[in-house]
């Protein structure tokens, strides 16, 4: 498959169904956090947000991570359980575990 989820590359496309509208941020995270080598700190107290609730795959690699990284930015982060998938069952439950510990 080769390097999944990095701009560019096969399958990593934004669907057409939900396309960014005109003006609205797009962030190309380059790895498994969306705040390493990102704008998305500048762009989130750019804009007062203090919340985020995180949805996403996979539940115990990119969201967790990303969780992890705006919870030591200072953000208050709530996951949005059911709004989260991994290829493993089991992996799934064992982030959600450690996440709600």
């Amino acid at each position: 498959m080769g390097r999944i989820l990095i701009a560019g590359e096969p399958g990593a496309d934004i669907i057409p169904a939900l396309a960014p509208l005109p003006g609205e941020v797009v962030i190309d995270k380059p790895g498994k956090g969306a705040f390493y080598a990102t704008l998305l700190m500048e762009v989130l107290t750019g804009l007062g947000i203090t919340t985020l609730f995180f949805a996403g795959v996979t539940t115990e690699v990119c969201v967790q991570t990303t969780m992890r990284e705006a919870k030591d930015r200072g953000f208050d982060a709530l996951l949005v359980e059911d709004a989260t998938e991994s290829y493993f069952p089991e992996f799934k439950a064992a982030a959600l575990a450690m996440i709600r510990a």
